[in-house]
């Protein structure tokens, strides 16, 4: 009688419906473009690259990162039920319990952090490690504590195209360092657009994603403005110090320029719509650099 009574009361989702969930906990868009920076900063290293090696940076950056992401929204399932972009999420909706997300979570972290280890390098895999840590257990728990979160979480953010540079090459290097600092200084003004955007959604969860003096104001628009310049220049480092030539410095001037001009309009209106504006041209701005800069490594 009593199993009659709460089986109505259990979701019952098809096989179909299960593996759609378990896809939709990797946030596969994200974790791809973190793959995709990972191998970006593998040829660089090492530009001659076979396919199977980059298919396998690729692969223990997706694993790694859709562990992360996992962490994330086993964390926050009770919050994300609040915001609409994401209360229908595997977590919120049931389509997945807590224990199988976890279980999931686990596999794909220890998976990655193997491969990355075994195929590569130690060291490699010991970064993936920290940046699932930070993301997952630092990151993720400070959005509603303060806003620098956005600042801890720019320190995983940027570290896929380190371990990138690391298991092509073994070694913490200054060229490593440079795709770390270029791809931590757009996420500013990357998630400050965004979160301006979605200001009112976070808001519900009490995320404080804004600089603490700014909001959707002058002043988060001149720091999303004073962010994008410092990208121009950072961006000519990889010609200074020999890692690619003079084709891609420039390319990545033009689209810092036309980046940076974005902002002027944010700081002129403090509109969404210019946010939104923001927002896709980080989505532009990044891959088409680091695109060029591979490319150009290929000439040199």
């Amino acid at each position: 009688m009593l199993s009659s009574k709460v089986e109505p009361l259990l979701p019952n989702f098809s096989m179909a419906q299960k593996a759609k969930a378990y896809f939709q906990l990797l946030k596969f868009r994200l974790s791809f473009t973190v793959a995709f920076s990972s191998a970006i900063g593998y040829l660089l290293g090492h530009i001659h690259a076979s396919f199977l090696e980059i298919v396998m940076i690729m692969l223990g950056g997706l694993l790694v990162t859709g562990s992360a992401n996992i962490i994330n929204q086993i964390l926050e399932k009770d919050l994300d039920k609040l915001m609409k972009r994401t209360a229908k999420r595997p977590l919120p909706t049931k389509q997945v319990t807590v224990t199988e997300a976890l279980v999931f979570c686990c596999l794909l972290g220890i998976a990655g952090v193997i491969l990355l280890a075994f195929f590569f390098n130690p060291l490699a895999a010991a970064l993936s490690l920290l940046s699932l840590v930070l993301y997952g257990f630092v990151y993720t728990p400070l959005k509603r504590i303060n806003p620098i979160c956005v600042f801890v979480g720019a320190i995983p953010g940027a570290m896929p195209p380190l371990i990138g540079w690391v298991a092509a090459t073994g070694t913490l290097s200054v060229e490593g360092w440079i795709l770390f600092g270029i791809q931590f200084i757009w996420q500013f003004p990357h998630f400050w657009a965004i979160a301006w955007v979605l200001d009112d959604d976070y808001k519900k969860a009490g995320f404080k994603m804004l600089p603490m003096e700014g909001g959707k104001n002058l002043k988060t628009a001149i720091q999303i403005m004073i962010y994008t310049l410092v990208l121009i220049p950072l961006s000519l480092l990889p010609l200074q110090f020999g890692m690619t030539g003079t084709t891609s410095a420039f390319i990545a001037v033009l689209c810092g320029v036309l980046f940076l001009a974005q902002t002027f309009y944010l700081m002129r209106t403090c509109s969404k719509k210019a946010a939104m504006n923001i927002m896709f041209g980080s989505f532009l701005y990044l891959p088409i650099v680091q695109i060029a800069f591979v490319l150009d490594k290929v000439n040199l």
